[in-house]
């Protein structure tokens, strides 16, 4: 039904929504990538010592992921957590996007993407760079490395490639 409440997860919303799920669906957005391009001072970092984070950044080509229908009775508690959960600093914003599930249906579905204009934003960070802020970090929701190992694992579970996130798990796996 083009009603349905649809959340696109690209990074930790794949391996864990934390929400009621109808339906999940690998889906494709264009015109956006996942990068590492948000210092994360909460979650996966400190103020001291910040983390990266995953975000979606404007750019060619097209961002994998997965797609989560949530069931009607649940929409608007979800939408509250992932408020909650996503909005802590306002570096995101929440956008509805089209995108392509792997069924061929396109449909609307919640994202949140860098504000490239927050100060928390670090679009263009050199990947050796973080591979070490990655290898470092922790924050509220444990280390950092633990949240790039995760979503690397699922992505590869799923399918889906990204060379720049398994470049980045091999990297910090042979840190220190």
């Amino acid at each position: 039904m083009a009603d349905d409440m649809w959340v696109f997860g690209y990074g930790s919303l794949i391996w864990n929504p934390e929400f009621p799920v109808a339906e999940r669906q690998i889906a494709r957005l264009s015109g956006w990538q996942r990068s590492f391009c948000m210092w994360s001072i909460h979650h996966r970092g400190s103020e001291a010592e910040p983390g990266l984070v995953l975000a979606l950044d404007r750019g060619e080509g097209h961002c994998d992921g997965v797609a989560f229908r949530v069931p009607p009775e649940h929409e608007v508690e979800t939408l509250e957590a992932l408020r909650e959960r996503e909005l802590i600093s306002s570096a995101y914003l929440e956008a509805r996007l089209p995108v392509t599930l792997a069924d061929g249906r396109q449909v609307t579905a919640l994202a949140y993407v860098i504000d490239p204009a927050h100060v928390q934003y670090c679009g263009g960070l050199a990947l050796d760079r973080q591979a070490a802020v990655i290898a470092q970090a922790v924050g509220g929701r444990g280390p950092n490395r633990d949240y790039l190992f995760a979503t690397a694992a699922h992505l590869a579970e799923l399918g889906i490639e990204d060379p720049d996130l398994s470049w980045l798990a091999a990297q910090v796996r042979a840190m220190p």
